[in-house]
């Protein structure tokens, strides 16, 4: 209701509660509600995502929704070449969804404006601090509109969090969807613990146990993903994949579909390049390390 109403709103829920639903049906409803053409290369809606997975699910959930209603969505992310994304806001769209990188780059290039935007959304807001993003958030609300209506969405509430809300919210409302739990409390937590140099021993082990039907291994650094994968498929059998930063849009978009379609059983991620991402039938998710943010294991 309060989207709907068009007042500035931080919502605090846990991931898997429906925010992207949450923000995407009120506005759609104001968007088909209010008809009216995007500026030359500008948007109507901006919605932030810390990454390039998430920016495409919250665009295809955004394109489902309102599938009937004929109005544009375009999503925006590093990764891939800049002349699809040009073309795609040469004529203005009724919602962005983008990444902070890549839409400062369009900004710079002057192919895209944020001078029409009417509301703001930025989504897994903490995230965004945990990458480092708060530079760039800032840098972005100053090219909007002064009375941008904007919604705020964390999975948690920190410091900043709060800051962002003070400075840029106007007397908003805040809706808190958390049951003092720190996490789910249908999701069942194990610990292991093992020494430094028997832990891909102890994966393995931990691996024929259970053996899940899907399952998320996160490590943290970037080039362990590919050797713990590489080691379970060829030792193990374990249909295995890998997923992090440093390979191609397409490449973990194909790695991606796999998992999610059974093909690949154990995908070993970073947590950036994984966090968030709504995956059907995810049966384990196995910390390969502690992580060094609390909000992560969350």
């Amino acid at each position: 209701p309060p989207v709907l109403q068009g007042k500035d709103l931080l919502g605090i829920a846990q991931t898997g509660t429906g925010k992207t639903a949450a923000f995407a049906l009120p506005i759609l409803h104001r968007l088909a509600a209010d008809r009216r053409h995007a500026p030359r290369r500008g948007c109507r809606v901006l919605v932030l995502s810390p990454t390039r997975e998430l920016a495409t699910q919250i665009g295809e959930s955004f394109k489902a929704y309102g599938r009937h209603l004929g109005l544009s969505v375009t999503v925006i992310f590093g990764g891939v070449k800049y002349g699809g994304q040009m073309r795609a806001m040469a004529p203005g769209v009724d919602i962005l969804v983008a990444t902070p990188g890549r839409l400062i780059d369009h900004l710079g290039e002057k192919t895209v404006t944020l001078q029409g935007v009417e509301t703001f959304v930025l989504d897994e807001a903490d995230q965004m601090l945990d990458m480092g993003f708060r530079p760039d958030i800032e840098h972005l609300i100053k090219r909007m509109p002064a009375r941008t209506h904007t919604v705020v969405f964390s999975a948690t509430m920190p410091t900043e969090i709060e800051a962002i809300a003070r400075t840029h919210l106007r007397s908003p409302e805040v809706v808190r969807l958390t049951s003092g739990q720190p996490a789910p409390v249908e999701i069942e937590h194990g610990f292991v613990r093992v020494e430094q140099a028997r832990r891909l021993e102890a994966l393995v082990a931990l691996l024929r146990q259970e053996n899940p039907e899907r399952a998320i291994v996160f490590t943290r650094m970037k080039h362990e993903t590919r050797k713990i994968a590489a080691r379970l498929e060829k030792y193990n059998g374990v249909q295995a994949g890998f997923l992090n930063g440093n390979m191609s849009q397409n490449a973990r978009n194909t790695m991606l579909e796999r998992f999610r379609s059974g093909e690949v059983r154990v995908l070993v991620a970073t947590d950036v390049a994984a966090r968030g991402l709504d995956i059907e039938g995810l049966t384990h998710v196995i910390h390969y390390a502690v992580p060094e943010i609390g909000r992560a294991h969350v």
